[in-house]
């Protein structure tokens, strides 16, 4: 069976954790989208994984693992996760390929990140400042872009890399009065990256379809939420790339038709890094104990997250346009002790109560969240393992977010580690 997961709130749902696990069952495990804004936790017996690029199923010796067409590539942080995994005796060799098609982030992306953040002051965007958006622009605008392929003929490269750094110095210098980058220390870097990594790319397209007529099960994995998708999104406060189940074609080549089944991760309550509109938002105490129980801190920057209460709205939004399956719940421990937990099921924007996300900034600032409440539990469940062994309130309030959403919740989340997970 093919498969795909996708997060479906803001990013941080805890993707790494099922990607993981569903990855015993596939032979190829495949990241479609995002760059090094992305960061997946495994957490493996006391060893614990902050992957960025690597797909979370590399942990697992015997998997293939491919990071396809789809993803920018910061060569620079996917050569310390791949000696990171080295050192702790897991190996990539002949079982990781890059696509050779996937862009390439340089150093005059991230500045370019931080020179334009740091220019629009209260406005900013909130980025990770690791050169993704910059990276897809050039990707879009053709002229100045840098690909996997283009690793193979460095005088070539070198040729193209004067002319990209030129240009760009020209911006900069003239945006922002930044100091010139120099040319030749990035190709430098460049030929690096090139005796690293080009035993490791390859046309992944044609490898995921002729892996797929063998008959091997695929595993698509998805980056950042449904709901920083570029095109579907709450847009301008999203990511650069289709981070919904809709960007895994584009992003792999493999035909949505080819995939048996979506799964859609998501949190017991809803967490959002940077800024945006951000309907359940608990600003006092309820989001910071949230945060501080859940351990809400970003895996790429360190941010504190911001917390509130499940946005059935949001996740049912994100579940219909990428045509989820069942949902896995992760994180239901970090609730235990809350007297009364809410879930939100509709949106009161001016007069009107609806419950189909809007996307569009000027309704969502405005929309006010309908909840609906139900008493918490006090019980420890880290180690439970059945579905009905949790606490009545557990229970009820995982049935709920069934009724809201509209999709079974067939994988719940009681813990970091592996063993700590419910299959219904």
């Amino acid at each position: 069976m093919n498969s795909c997961i996708v997060g479906l709130q803001w990013g941080d749902e805890g993707k790494g954790k099922i990607v993981d696990i569903l990855a015993g069952h596939s032979d190829i495990i495949v990241r479609y989208s995002g760059g090094a804004n992305a960061g997946h936790t495994v957490v493996i017996d006391d060893n614990k994984f902050a992957l960025h690029l690597l797909p979370s199923g590399s942990v697992r010796a015997d998997t293939i693992c491919v990071i396809a067409n789809g993803v920018v590539v910061d060569p620079d942080i996917l050569i310390e996760e791949i000696d990171t995994l080295a050192q702790k005796n897991i190996s990539l060799n002949n079982r990781l390929f890059i696509s050779e098609n996937a862009h390439v982030v340089l150093d005059y992306h991230k500045t370019e990140d931080r020179l334009r953040e740091e220019s629009l002051g209260k406005n900013k965007l909130g980025t990770t400042i690791r050169g993704i958006g910059p990276c897809y622009a050039d990707k879009v605008g053709r002229n100045y872009a840098i690909r996997m392929a283009d690793l193979r003929d460095l005088e070539k490269l070198e040729a193209k890399l004067q002319k990209i750094v030129d240009y760009k110095n020209k911006i900069f210098a003239a945006l922002y009065n930044a100091e010139p980058m120099n040319a030749g220390q990035i190709f430098e870097k460049c030929k690096f990256f090139s005796a690293r990594l080009l035993g490791f790319t390859t046309n992944t397209t044609e490898l995921l379809h002729k892996a797929i007529a063998d008959g091997k099960s695929v595993l698509f994995e998805g980056a950042q939420g449904s709901l920083l998708d570029l095109d579907h999104g709450t847009f301008p406060y999203v990511t650069s790339s289709n981070s919904s189940s809709l960007g895994m074609s584009a992003g792999s080549g493999v035909p949505a038709g080819m995939v048996n089944k979506f799964f859609g991760v998501v949190k017991a309550y809803t967490t959002r890094v940077g800024a945006g509109p951000f309907p359940t938002e608990q600003t006092g105490e309820i989001g910071r104990s949230i945060r501080d129980k859940g351990n809400e801190y970003g895996t790429t920057t360190g941010r504190p997250r911001r917390c509130g209460w499940f946005d059935a709205v949001a996740v049912s939004y994100a579940a219909t346009i990428g045509a989820i399956d069942s949902i896995a719940l992760m994180h239901l421990d970090t609730l235990t002790g809350f007297k009364e937990l809410k879930i939100c099921g509709a949106y009161k924007i001016g007069q009107e109560q609806t419950t189909f996300f809007p996307t569009d900034l000027a309704k969502l600032s405005r929309a006010e969240a309908v909840y609906e409440t139900v008493p918490g539990w006090d019980e420890d469940i880290t180690g439970i393992n059945e579905f009905h062994d949790l606490p009545a309130n557990a229970q009820n309030y995982v049935c709920l977010i069934e009724d809201k959403t509209g999709k079974p919740v067939t994988i719940i989340g009681v813990g970091p580690k592996r063993s700590q997970t419910i299959f219904r």
